[in-house]
């Protein structure tokens, strides 16, 4: 008995209070969710090299505000944008474009994250409720240039 309630106090003491996951959507949802409830959608255009990527992965999207922010007002889709399957959106398929032996992009991700005719990583793309591009913008963003952007998306 005792073991078990030394277990249940250092869970109850690893697991942050508060603690918040982000709910993320496939682009296959988003038109079922639109027909739910109108929202922008936040698509985080990212690659497994990107460090700066992973910098807004550990940073900015653990960070409770934003996830509580994202969860409630917006529709959010994490994109690697080398997938390799094929992707059906807004009516459109969408396929992995390889550009040698083992690399290349999906066209969905150059479709939403070529900003100023250039694709650099990482890029966040916000779709209004019809699917198109309202917003971009490319490289890393601190917790407190996202938490701005979303309160500018609100209104």
């Amino acid at each position: 008995m005792k073991n078990k309630l030394a277990i249940l106090l250092l869970l109850c003491c690893a697991i942050p209070a508060g603690f918040a996951q982000l709910h993320s959507a496939s682009f296959e949802q988003i038109d079922s969710l639109q027909k739910i409830e109108k929202r922008n959608t936040i698509v985080f255009i990212q690659t497994d090299w990107c460090q700066f990527c992973h910098a807004m992965k550990n940073t900015t999207f653990k960070n409770e505000e934003i996830i509580k922010k994202l969860n409630n007002t917006f529709y959010f889709v994490n994109f690697n944008a080398e997938e390799k399957r094929s992707i059906v959106f807004n009516k459109t398929t969408f396929q992995f474009r390889p550009t040698g032996n083992n690399s290349g992009t999906h066209e969905l991700a150059i479709a939403l994250a070529t900003v100023n005719k250039q694709l650099n990583f990482p890029v966040l793309c916000v779709l209004n409720s019809e699917n198109e591009i309202v917003f971009q913008h490319s490289g890393y963003l601190k917790p407190t240039e996202f938490k701005l952007i979303l309160e500018k998306l609100k209104e």
